[in-house]
């Protein structure tokens, strides 16, 4: 499968990509103190539907919903289940479309809260330097992804803004090509697997999803239940993911899951 997309795929990942932005930003919305996770994913469905597209994650053997939601402890591929959130909760939303042909991925981490919450309370402050990080790793991140550049480079900033911030990389889990399929080569670990040089050269037309996958604690991840998908931090510490799709050009990175905010 060819890495480097024409300029006609790139138009159609671009359409796909700014409808998913748009769909991100209102499910992001549901997401409140008294909010049911299977409201949110009922949604996406929706949402999706009225797009023109399909929802990516249902194209994976097995999986039967539109988005991935995990609470807390949980790090990706969280079934949706009836879950109210309360304020101190944190929830990743991780969501992909399938539009004329193409996926697009994103993903991002909120702290549900009241809207005065109290200053200081329920480690509010600890949680929301938590999240900072792991958005200022993302933008780190995609800042580093234009051709001519290596996989290597993404990883190496991602390394250290999350470690350097104390926190643990989960290096079971790793960004991805998008396109045709939802997980392409290459593979963008968050840590340096190897020397940068070695690493694959980033080439205009390449569509990645840039992700920041991280904990609180050590980043060792189980499976703690019998859904078969929940993969969730080994120590129960706090777990986050910021994720966009980015296709790589000769100048700046194009960030194809952009959303207004």
């Amino acid at each position: 499968m060819n890495a480097v997309k024409t300029s006609d795929e790139l138009v159609m990942m671009r359409e796909g990509g700014q409808k998913l932005g748009r769909i991100l930003e209102q499910l992001l919305n549901l997401a409140i103190p008294g909010g049911n996770l299977l409201h949110i994913e009922s949604e996406a469905q929706r949402l999706i539907k009225e797009a023109g597209g399909t929802p990516s994650f249902q194209t994976v053997a097995g999986y039967e919903w539109a988005t991935c939601l995990c609470i807390n402890e949980a790090v990706v591929h969280g079934v949706p289940k009836d879950y109210i959130l309360k304020a101190g909760d944190v929830l990743t939303i991780d969501v992909g479309i399938l539009y004329k042909g193409f996926h697009t991925d994103t993903a991002w981490t909120k702290l549900i809260q009241n809207s005065n919450p109290p200053a200081g309370g329920q480690n509010y402050e600890e949680k929301e330097k938590f999240l900072k990080i792991g958005e200022e790793a993302l933008w780190k991140a995609i800042a580093q992804v234009k051709a001519g550049n290596r996989v290597g480079h993404i990883s190496k900033v991602i390394q250290e803004a999350i470690e350097g911030a104390g926190y643990g990389i989960v290096r079971t889990l790793v960004g991805h090509g998008v396109g045709i399929e939802l997980h392409e080569a290459p593979q963008i670990p968050g840590y340096l697997r190897i020397p940068i040089e070695e690493t694959l050269e980033l080439l205009a037309g390449m569509t990645i999803a840039v992700e920041i996958i991280y904990a609180m604690g050590s980043g060792a991840v189980e499976y703690p239940n019998d859904d078969g998908w929940t993969i969730a931090t080994k120590d129960r510490s706090l777990s986050a993911v910021f994720e966009h799709t980015v296709a790589i050009t000769a100048g700046e990175p194009e960030l194809l899951t952009k959303t207004a905010n």
